[in-house]
Parts: structure tokens; C-alpha cells; sequence
């Protein structure tokens, strides 16, 4: 892990996975900021750079793996993509990536579909190719899904940082999309933002479209650079007895980790709802100590999602929620800053990035930042998601 006290160069790749492959130990403990998690922020956008570049070869394996999409897709058999956990939200993304893609390249049928891991260890698909995600490749109930889809005769595929990780093994060889750099906190940002880079490689691949790597690297440095907006949000937030996150589009997939982040992070209880679940039924359970933030970065019916999430956060307003947003910038004129009086942050539109790709990066890092902030204004640490106390660590023994 990263040493706290030798200064940290977030232009430098990260640590890769153990040899022989391990899994990783908990997190050093630090005793204040900066966390492991605030490095693992500020390291993605060059991260990003680097792992684009690298799967960017025709010839690599995510050319491989976008031909077995495209064969897939083309034989109308599924393109399942599955995780757990942070990776779970990851597959969404990557699903919206590659499904996107597989239209744009003229394929037929719904393209990929995202499935959580367990679900789809119990009834895997006989035909097509499933896609795992997991960062460091150890998931038991990714694995256990990626063998059974095997057994019953569909191909296997693996985004990861290491080919020599358990889950590795239940992929084809020449499917396996490494990502390399390892994720230094448990709060895990890093293990969200890579695969659906990996994606994003496959997905120019599938296109045939040269994909714009600095806009991406861009798109995630400019996420990191509004620490007093976000302090300002979080400084409203931190008190709150609830969290609610409401998107929808590809952004309901930055919606559920953000969620997940907020609980892991800074043990704040939170839900996500769809924009228009959120109106119908939810609202008693509501008041001046709810916390809201609402995301709106998809381009695809941005006009449409708007008109609705206005009306969302009208009726928050009337009871008094205290809400924030992350919007795309062409947003913030189009809704009034009162109706998100606990603050927003705003994502660049990126219009020469495919609409996932975009949206997905645009918001990740902002995400990411508006969590750790939060964590600071409440007083936790983020990295070891609360395992560093003897009763949660119990509890997560407990479970294995």
C-alpha cells in the first residue's frame, strides 16, 4: 500500500496486484487526510490515459474481446455483463458502453445487458458471452458465475488488473483485459473507474471510431478540481439522517455508486431511486433532515430528464430536503439554483465522446470527490470501510 509518509506523484502508475497473486491486505490506517482514497481520485485521470493507450492495439485483447461481442451479437445470442459490489455498478456502465457501441456499429437486438453475479451464478446463460468484472479478481460470487455460464456453453471474458487472478482462470486466456493498477483504498474508486476503461477501449474497437483518450483523461481530471463545491455540499449533507440519490438514463449507474460510496465511506444511510420511482410513493418518508442529490449528465433525453427533474427537486424543495446535483454544465442555467440550494457540480459535456462514455467519466470522479468530502465533514475514514472497528469487521467475517 501507499506509504503516508513519502509524498504521492498522482502521474505515477499505482502498485500492480501481488506475485504470486494475492488478495490484498487492508488498507495502512491514516489518522487524517490525505486518505488513500483522495490519492486513488486524484491518480484516475493518468491513470486513465495509460490503460486506454494500452488496450488501444488492433491487435490487443480488447479488439478480441470486441470481435467476440460483435460475433455474439450478430448470432442474436446475449452479451451478459455481471459483478458484485462496486464491480456490480461497473458492469452496468459497461453494459451502457458496449451497448452503445454494438448500436452505433449497426448490430441488431438489445446488445449487452448487465446481471448482478449471484443472480446469474444460479442461471447462467448456455450460448453468447458473459463478461466479468472484479478488480482484484477474487469476487466468489463473480467467479462461481463466470464458471457456471462456462459449464453451461456460453464464452467467458474478464476485465481485472491481473491474469493470474481466481477469476482469471474461469475466463477464456485470450479474453482477459487487464487493467493493471491497483486500487490502494477499499473505499474502491479506482475498482470502479477501470474496467468501464477497459470498456471504453472495446467499445472503439466495436465502433470503429477512433476514440479521444486526452478528452477522457479530461473528463476525470475535471471532476477532482471543485473541492469547495463539493465541501460546500457536503458540509449540508453531513448531518442529514438520510441520503437519497435519484437519477436516471446511464447516470443511474453513477446514482447506485455514488450510494454505495456515501455508505462505505462515510456511513451515512443512503438509497438510490429512479427519478420517477422517487415521485411515486417516496416522499412521506421524507423532511428537512433528508439529504438528496440528483445526477443529470446523460446527453440522451437530457431535455426530456430535465423537465422531470425539475419538477423532482420542486417537490423536494416544498418539503424542505436539503438537495444538491451533479449536472452537465449546459444545466445550470436551464435549473435554478434554488432548487438545489445545498450546492452542485458541474460535468463538462465532452460532445466528441460517445453519450456513455461520457456521462460515465463525467460524473465518476465528481462522485468520487463529493464522497470523500463527505467522509471529512462527518469525521470517518474511507479507506477501510469501517473494518478498522472490531464489531464491523466481525460482521463482514461473519458473511464470508
Amino acid at each position: 500500500m501507499t506509504n503516508a509518509d513519502a509524498p504521492f506523484d498522482p502521474l505515477a502508475p499505482l502498485p500492480g496486484p501481488p506475485e504470486p497473486w494475492a488478495y490484498t491486505d487492508r488498507p495502512s490506517l491514516r489518522s487524517g487526510p490525505p486518505y488513500h482514497m483522495t490519492e486513488m481520485i486524484l491518480a484516475e485521470p493518468a491513470m486513465a490515459g495509460r490503460i486506454l493507450a494500452r488496450h488501444y492495439d488492433p491487435e490487443g485483447v480488447a479488439s478480441d474481446v470486441a470481435d467476440e461481442v460483435r460475433q455474439a451479437i450478430a448470432d442474436g445470442s446475449p452479451v451478459v455483463v455481471t459483478g458484485c459490489g462496486t464491480s456490480e455498478h461497473a458492469a452496468l456502465g459497461v453494459a451502457d458502453i458496449l451497448r452503445d457501441a454494438a448500436h452505433a456499429a449497426g448490430l441488431p437486438g438489445v446488445g449487452a445487458t448487465a446481471a448482478q453475479a449471484f443472480e446469474l451464478s444460479l442461471d447462467p446463460p448456455s450460448t453468447g458471452l458473459v463478461i466479468g468484472i472484479s478488480h482484484e479478481g477474487g469476487t466468489a460470487a463473480t467467479n462461481a458465475a463466470l464458471a457456471a455460464a462456462r459449464a453451461a456453453g456460453a464464452r467467458t471474458a474478464f476485465l481485472t488488473v491481473s491474469s493470474r487472478s481466481p477469476g482469471a482462470a474461469q475466463a477464456d486466456p485470450s479474453l482477459v483485459v487487464e487493467t493493471g493498477e491497483l486500487d490502494q483504498s477499499w473505499c474502491h474508486t479506482v475498482g470502479y473507474v477501470s474496467p468501464m476503461l477497459a470498456a471504453a477501449a472495446i467499445g472503439a474497437h466495436l465502433r470503429g471510431d477512433p476514440l479521444d483518450i486526452e478528452g477522457v483523461v479530461e473528463l476525470l481530471a475535471a471532476g477532482t478540481r471543485d473541492v469547495a463545491g463539493a465541501d460546500r455540499i457536503a458540509g449540508r449533507l453531513a448531518d442529514a439522517t438520510h441520503l437519497l440519490v435519484v437519477a436516471s438514463g446511464t447516470d443511474r449507474t453513477a446514482g447506485r455508486e455514488l450510494v454505495l460510496k456515501v455508505e462505505e465511506a462515510s456511513w451515512l444511510p443512503s438509497a438510490f431511486r429512479d427519478l420517477e420511482t422517487f415521485l411515486h410513493g417516496h416522499l412521506p418518508a421524507t423532511g428537512s433532515t433528508t439529504g438528496l442529490v440528483v445526477l443529470l449528465t446523460d446527453r440522451d433525453g437530457r431535455p426530456e430528464r430535465a423537465v422531470r427533474l425539475r419538477q423532482a427537486l420542486a417537490a423536494a424543495r416544498v418539503i424542505g430536503i436539503r438537495s444538491a446535483a451533479i449536472l452537465a454544465e449546459d444545466l445550470d442555467g436551464a435549473i435554478e439554483p434554488g432548487l438545489t440550494p445545498a450546492g452542485r457540480l458541474l460535468v463538462p459535456d465532452a460532445a466528441g465522446l460517445p453519450a456513455p462514455v461520457a456521462s460515465l467519466f463525467g460524473s465518476a470522479t465528481a462522485l468520487q470527490l463529493l464522497t470523500e468530502r463527505l467522509a471529512l465533514a462527518r469525521g470517518t475514514n474511507p479507506d477501510s470501510i469501517r473494518r478498522d472497528d472490531p464489531i464491523w469487521l466481525a460482521a463482514a467475517e461473519a458473511a464470508e
